[in-house]
C-alpha cells in the first residue's frame, strides 16, 4: 500500500503540492494524469526518496521494493539476457552466495528462497519479457553496446520488469516502444502481481492496464475508482453537478440580494433583510473549475488532385545497396487514411521516407502527381530544431517576405500563442516543439501529411487536438504511432510493414492485438468471428458425465503435483541433502522443482475451467 498524507511540496518557490492526500492499497494498478508541469514525475521522485517533502509523508509497506526506469541500459558487452537478469539483484546475491556457502542450513535457506522467487525458471521468464518487448533470441544473445539509446530504454524497461518490485513506477513507458510493444505491455501490467504506478498519455493503456487513475490537479490529489474512461465520465458528471449546484447558489443569492436591496432600509423589514445579508455572508460558494482549453492544430486545406496521387509499382527500397523493402505495389488517394503497422525494424520509417521524396527507390517506378506537396514530422525533427532561435524567427526563415503579424497569426493557429513565439526554443516544452515541428511541417497547405511517432511529446487533450485536426484534414495521411487510439481515432486502412513486404492488413487494430499476444506469448488466439453468410450450428447437448469426468481428471492432476511439490519442498529445505549430493545433481532436483511449480500452474489452470464449463452447461460435481 502507498499512503500520501497532506504533502506539501514546492518546486522553485512554484506550489505542487498544498496538503495533498490518497491511499492506493496494495496490488492495484494506477495511472497518473494531469497537465503537464502539475507535478507527476516530482511525486515519483518523493516516492523513491530522491526529494524531502515540505510537509507531510509518504507511507510504503514495511520493507516494500519500489523500481522503475531511470535510463537506459549500459552501453556494455554483456548480453541482453544477461543484462535483465542482473536487474533482480537479489537473486543474483542469493547465487553468488550459493557459490561459496559451505553451511548446510544456510545453504537449504538459499534454496528455498530460491524457489520461492522462481531462480530456476528465471531464463524462461527473462527472455519472455525481451521478446515481449521486440527482441528475437538472436538479438537477446547480442551485447548491449549494440544497440542505440533507444533499444537499450526497452532493455532497462525488461530488467525491471523482471525484478518485480513490490512498487513499480513508470513514466511514460511507451514513448521508447513501438505500437507491438505498447500493446504487449498493456497486457503485462494488466497482469502485474504487485502495485503499479504509471505516468502516461497513452489512452490505451490507461484504459486497459489500470484500475485506478490518480488525478493530480490544483496541487491536489483525486483517486479514481475505474480506468480513463471511468474517470473521464466521472469529471464530467462532478462537472456538471457543480455546474448545476453553483447556478442554483447564484439563483438563491440573487433573490437574496434583491430583498435586501429592496427592503435593507425600510423600518418594517430591516431585520429580516440584515438576517439575508449575513446568510449571505455565510453561504458557501460551490467552485466550479474551468480548465484552460487547449490550443488546437491546424492544417491548411490543399487543392483537390487527381487520383492516385502517389502509386508504387514493383518497387524497392533500402540503403547503401541493401534492400529493406521489396515489390511494393501500393496505391494512395487524396482521401486515404492509413496506420503502418509491424515491429521496428522491419521498414516503416523506410517506407515513410520513400513516399516523402527522402529515399529514392532502388528498382521498381514510383509515380506521383506533379503538383503533390508532402508534409514530413519524424520524431527526430523535433531535435533538429534550432535551440538559440524563436518560433517566429524559424517560420520567418519559410516566409521572409510575409509581416511579424501574418507569422504570428499561423503561430497562433499551430497552438503557439504571443507569450512563447518570441522564446528560444530551448525553453519551450517537448509538446510546444512538436507543435512548431507540425507547423513548419505543413505550411505549404500539403496533399499528404506523414506523422512518425507524432504524440511522444503530447499530453491526452493535445493528443486529443490532434486527432480533430487530423479528421479535419483535407489531404491524405499516413500515420506510424504507438499511440492504439490515435490509429483507432484517425485511419480506416492498415498496412502491415513485415518481412521486407508491405500488405494491406483487412482486419482491425483489435484483431492485431489478439495476433501479436499470441506471437509473442500472453492470450490464446481467439476464434474468428462467423461471416455474415455463415449460419451458426445448433449447440450439442452439452455430455455432462464427460465434463464431470474431465473435472476429475484435472483436479487428480492438482492433486499429485501439489504432493509432489511439498515432498521436493521439504528435500530440498533438508541441509543434509546438501552435504551429500553431487552439485551437478542438486542443480538437476531444482530444475524439477522449477518444472513441477509450472505444471502446478498449467494444471489449477485447466481445473478451473474445466469447472467454469461444467458450470455454464447448468451441470454440478
Amino acid at each position: 500500500m502507498i499512503s500520501i498524507r497532506n504533502i506539501s511540496f514546492a518546486m522553485e518557490g512554484k506550489p505542487l503540492f498544498s496538503d495533498a492526500n490518497a491511499f492506493i492499497p496494495a496490488g492495484h494498478k494506477v495511472g497518473i494524469v494531469g497537465r503537464n508541469g502539475t507535478g507527476k514525475t516530482t511525486l515519483f521522485r518523493i516516492i523513491r526518496g530522491e526529494l524531502t517533502l515540505d510537509g507531510g509523508e509518504i507511507e510504503l509497506a514495511r520493507g516494500a521494493r519500489i523500481g522503475g526506469v531511470a535510463q537506459e541500459a549500459p552501453a556494455s558487452q554483456d548480453s541482453l539476457l544477461t543484462t535483465v537478469l542482473a536487474a533482480d539483484t537479489e537473486r543474483a546475491e542469493l547465487l553468488a552466495e550459493a557459490e561459496t556457502a559451505t553451511d548446510a542450513t544456510r545453504i537449504a535457506d538459499i534454496q528455498t528462497r530460491l524457489n520461492d522467487i522462481g531462480a530456476h525458471s528465471a531464463e524462461a521468464r527473462a527472455a519472455s519479457i525481451l521478446r515481449g518487448l521486440g527482441f528475437d533470441t538472436a538479438a537477446q544473445a547480442r551485447p548491449c553496446a549494440d544497440f542505440s539509446g533507444g533499444w537499450r530504454m526497452r532493455v532497462a524497461l525488461a530488467g525491471v520488469l523482471f525484478a518485480q518490485p513490490d512498487v513499480l513506477l513508470l513514466d511514460e513507458p511507451t514513448n521508447y516502444l513501438d505500437l507491438e510493444g505498447a500493446l504487449w505491455l498493456e497486457g503485462y501490467l494488466a497482469k502485474y502481481p504487485h502495485t503499479v504506478l504509471v505516468i502516461s498519455h497513452d489512452r490505451g493503456l490507461l484504459t486497459r492496464s489500470v484500475g485506478a487513475i490518480l488525478h493530480l490537479d490544483r496541487q491536489q490529489l483525486t483517486l479514481y475508482t475505474g480506468n480513463y474512461d471511468t474517470f473521464e465520465r466521472m469529471r464530467a458528471e462532478r462537472a456538471a453537478q457543480a455546474q448545476a449546484e453553483r447556478k442554483k447558489q447564484d439563483a438563491t443569492r440573487a433573490h437574496m440580494q434583491s430583498y435586501v436591496d429592496r427592503f435593507r432600509y425600510k423600518a418594517s423589514k430591516a431585520r429580516q433583510a440584515q438576517s439575508r445579508l449575513k446568510a449571505l455572508e455565510r453561504m458557501q460558494v460551490t467552485e466550479v473549475h474551468h480548465e484552460g482549453s487547449v490550443s488546437g492544430f491546424h492544417f491548411p486545406a490543399p487543392e483537390e488532385l487527381s487520383p492516385p496521387i502517389i502509386r508504387l509499382e514493383d518497387v524497392s527500397v533500402g540503403y547503401e545497396g541493401r534492400a529493406i523493402l521489396n515489390k511494393l505495389d501500393l496505391r494512395i488517394d487524396q482521401d486515404d487514411r492509413i496506420a503502418l503497422l509491424g515491429a521496428n525494424g522491419q521498414g516503416k520509417s523506410t517506407l515513410s521516407k520513400l513516399l516523402a521524396d527522402r529515399l529514392k527507390t532502388m528498382g521498381g517506378q514510383k509515380h506521383a502527381s506533379s503538383k503533390l506537396r508532402i508534409g514530413y514530422f519524424a520524431q527526430h525533427q523535433v531535435d533538429e530544431l534550432h535551440l538559440d532561435e524563436t518560433p517566429l524567427q524559424h517560420l520567418a526563415r519559410l516566409r521572409p517576405t510575409e509581416t511579424p503579424a501574418k507569422l504570428r497569426a499561423r503561430l497562433a493557429a499551430g497552438g503557439l500563442g504571443a507569450d512563447i513565439v518570441t522564446n528560444e526554443v530551448a525553453r519551450l516544452s517537448g509538446g510546444q516543439k512538436a507543435r512548431l515541428s507540425l507547423l513548419l511541417a505543413t505550411i505549404d497547405a500539403p496533399h499528404l501529411i506523414i506523422l512518425d511517432e507524432p504524440t511522444n511529446h503530447l499530453d491526452i487533450e493535445s493528443r486529443a487536438a490532434l486527432v480533430r485536426a487530423l479528421n479535419d484534414y483535407e489531404g491524405a495521411v499516413i500515420l506510424v504511432s504507438h499511440d492504439p487510439h490515435l490509429i483507432d481515432c484517425v485511419a480506416d486502412r492498415l498496412w502491415l510493414v513485415k518481412g521486407g513486404r508491405v500488405t494491406p492488413y483487412t482486419d482491425d487494430l483489435d484483431a492485431y492485438r489478439r495476433l501479436l499476444m499470441t506471437e509473442r506469448g500472453g492470450e490464446q488466439r481467439k476464434p474468428a468471428p462467423l461471416k455474415n453468410s455463415e449460419k451458426p450450428k445448433s449447440a450439442p447437448k452439452p455430455d455432462l458425465a464427460a465434463l464431470r469426468k474431465d473435472v476429475r481428471v484435472c483436479e487428480a492432476r492438482v492433486e499429485k503435483l501439489q504432493d509432489m511439490l511439498a515432498k521436493l519442498d521439504k528435500k530440498l529445505a533438508d541441509p543434509t541433502f546438501y552435504e551429500e549430493t553431487p552439485k551437478a545433481e542438486m542443480q538437476r532436483w531444482q530444475i524439477k522443482h522449477a518444472e513441477i511449480v509450472d505444471g502446478l500452474d498449467r494444471a489449477e489452470t485447466m481445473w478451473m475451467s474445466a469447472l467454469e464449463t461444467l458450470e455454464t452447461q447448468g451441470g454440478k460435481i
